[in-house]
């Protein structure tokens, strides 16, 4: 929490995560904006009443429309420019926290040739390449037998994707593995030796 005290945060999303937070770091941050597409709230009811009286009380904002720039220097974010039926405008920022739920929109990936099941990309699970040569899909995007849409499956995926990038980049270098439980280099790297 101590990352978003005194800073202006903007958070994007409308469902139960996006208030969760908005309601938690609206008190710490120095200003707290919502950004959602729409006026309409996916969230618990409860949360939506406590955010638009935050919004009515003037303690926190809340801008309809979609992030379409992101301002900042050498990595450090200032500025978001939000565009909604207004037009754009800029607001402070110096946390983004994105909540962009579950709906996969495959937009122009849809047309580059991957084989498709129900709009999610079929891989194989051996290495999570799709049916396109060096292209990968991991997490909520992909779909195979006995797909389980978990974070936990994304991180396994991830880590066998990996592999596999590995290769594709680096043809003639071995992948080696290391644990931070007995790796002393990565531990040093890592800041714990």
């Amino acid at each position: 929490m101590e990352l978003f005290r005194d800073r202006d945060v903007v958070i994007v999303g409308g469902g139960d995560s996006a208030l969760d937070w908005t309601l938690n770091l609206q008190p710490i941050a120095r200003r707290l904006t919502l950004v959602h597409r729409r006026d309409d709230f996916r969230g618990a009811p409860h949360s939506v009443t406590a955010m638009r009286a935050l919004v009515a009380a003037s303690s926190m904002d809340l801008a309809i429309g979609q992030v379409a720039a992101l301002h900042g220097v050498d990595g450090v974010l200032e500025a978001i420019d939000v565009s909604g039926a207004n037009g754009t405008r800029r607001i402070a920022c110096e946390r983004l926290i994105p909540f962009f739920g579950l709906t996969m929109k495959l937009g122009p990936i849809a047309r580059w040739g991957l084989n498709l099941h129900e709009n999610l990309i079929e891989v194989d699970t051996e290495k999570f390449e799709t049916s396109v040569p060096g292209v990968f899909a991991i997490g909520d995007i992909n779909t195979y037998p006995g797909k389980l849409k978990l974070i936990l499956s994304g991180f396994h995926e991830g880590a066998l994707a990996a592999q596999r990038v590995h290769r594709y980049v680096h043809p003639d270098k071995r992948v080696t593995f290391q644990y931070t439980t007995s790796s002393t280099s990565l531990q040093r790297k890592l800041g714990v030796a």
